[in-house]
């Protein structure tokens, strides 16, 4: 049986960059709250309507098509608050910055109720802004499950409202450092390559073209450290698409080490560095991708100060970068 469906419809038209998609495809990517199980229950239950007439999975879409459905009600609970420690980086009245470690998921989703970075901020402050809704509270951007550094949280709906504006025009500057494979051979360089959801695996993205729904995508990144088989970058994007940089470097050709859903590994060993038959071969370096946001600019959504924010290289990384020191020293009259 479908979850309770909602007693309120949705209605839309088919636009051009979504002739030719499956419905449970288009409809998984349109709400992406909803997974494809529950997308397919609603579909089966005759609650999604193609120019008045139930519809099957398997349908492809047409320029125009008349769609009305209806999905259940998301719960929309206030987080739980749990007594979870934060390393805070600047606090005033109206915002706060933290440092993220690994592993913390940023807010409450699927599969991802406790633990967050939303419950933690439940128990550490009486007020947050409202603007993102009761299960985001406080959120003005995100970052990946496994990235880690600087995040803003809004205090109040004011300062809220300002930070996104400064985001949706862009003027936020970010800076993330990451550790890839391969060595790029230019010393900088810009990626501009439009970002969508992934064709078949909804929990990555992909380089993608503008009819498929993707959006523009702009990262800018220099090398700041070669070695033997990896490299050390600063990354700069100009845009903030889901997954941005971790899909821009794995176009290229230079993934960020022990990022599993685009590198195909999930840590990095000191056997990777050294060979298996040496000693110690099995110890790992580090278990997540090697991204973290290190420096971030911004306007005070109060005063209108410029604030210059930074977040220290984490130890994984710190660890990683010196084993590639010792280990990995660039080979001379080896690529830039």
């Amino acid at each position: 049986m479908p979850p309770e469906l909602s007693s309120t419809p949705c209605d839309f038209q088919v636009k051009a960059r979504m002739v030719g998609k499956r419905i449970d495809a288009y409809l998984a990517s349109r709400y992406p709250d909803y997974s494809r199980s529950v997308i397919q229950k609603v579909i089966d239950a005759k609650a999604v309507l193609i120019n008045g007439q139930p519809t099957k999975a398997s349908y492809k879409v047409r320029l125009d098509d008349e769609i009305r459905v209806w999905l259940p009600e998301l719960a929309d609970e206030a987080p739980i608050p749990e007594e979870i420690p934060l390393q805070v980086v600047y606090e005033d009245e109206a915002l706060t910055v933290v440092n993220k470690p690994p592993r913390m998921v940023v807010h409450p989703a699927k599969g991802h109720w406790s633990g967050t970075l939303v419950n933690a901020l439940q128990f550490h402050y009486d007020t947050l802004s409202t603007v993102a809704g009761e299960n985001r509270p406080g959120i003005v951007h995100r970052l990946d499950r496994d990235t880690t550094g600087l995040l803003l949280v809004a205090k109040d709906d004011l300062a809220h409202r300002n930070l996104a504006k400064q985001f949706e025009q862009r003027t936020v500057r970010k800076e993330y450092l990451a550790i890839v494979s391969g060595v790029p051979s230019r010393d900088s360089d810009y990626i501009e390559k439009p970002i969508g959801f992934h064709p078949t695996n909804r929990e990555k993205m992909a380089i993608r073209l503008p009819e498929d729904g993707a959006k523009e995508a702009v990262t800018f990144y220099e090398v700041l450290e070669r070695f033997d088989g990896f490299a050390y970058i600063r990354c700069k994007p100009r845009t903030g698409r889901t997954h941005q940089i971790r899909v821009h470097l794995a176009h290229i050709g230079h993934p960020i080490v022990a990022d599993k859903a685009y590198s195909g590994r999930d840590h990095l060993t000191l056997g990777d560095l050294l060979g298996a038959g040496a000693d110690n071969a099995d110890q790992v370096l580090i278990d997540r991708q090697a991204l973290h946001a290190h420096n971030l600019f911004i306007r005070h959504p109060l005063s209108g100060e410029d604030l210059a924010l930074h977040a220290p290289v984490p130890d994984d990384m710190t660890t990683v970068l010196a084993a590639l020191r010792l280990h990995r020293p660039r080979l001379q009259g080896g690529p830039r």
